[in-house]
């Protein structure tokens, strides 16, 4: 094979996988704007309204504490958390005020939970680190 003809052959294959790495880093970015645009806070939607979940510790490592706000009926909400890349890892259809969940079946990364209700509007959203 000729330099030239090598030369081409590596560059088409470099741009594909630039391509199908810029296709995905769009597809994350247009759900994490998706998920933003539907949040919503009970109540007035003002800036500085009183945040529905509370999480921590954040970067975690074999679990991670979430806190509901005690004013909601959590019977009609469902709480989901994916990974960074959009897989459901876990939901849970009865929310607890305070719910604790293990991540010793996590990988390392960035994942993103959501506090839904029973139509599907996301009441609020947010993201959280596994450091192992």
């Amino acid at each position: 094979m000729c330099a030239k003809c090598l030369f081409f052959a590596c560059n088409k294959i470099s741009f594909v996988t630039l391509r199908r790495i810029s296709l995905i880093l769009i597809f994350i970015l247009s759900m994490t704007t998706y998920a933003a645009a539907q949040t919503r806070t009970p109540g007035n939607s003002q800036p500085g309204a009183v945040k529905v979940v509370r999480f921590y510790p954040n970067p975690a490592t074999s679990f991670i504490n979430f806190e509901f706000n005690k004013e909601l009926d959590l019977n009609n909400y469902s709480f989901k958390i994916y990974s960074f890349i959009g897989k459901k890892v876990v939901e849970i259809n009865n929310v607890t005020p305070r719910t604790i969940v293990n991540l010793n079946d996590f990988f390392r990364g960035v994942y993103i939970f959501q506090l839904t209700d029973r139509n599907g509007q996301i009441l609020e959203s947010g993201k959280f680190q596994v450091v192992k």
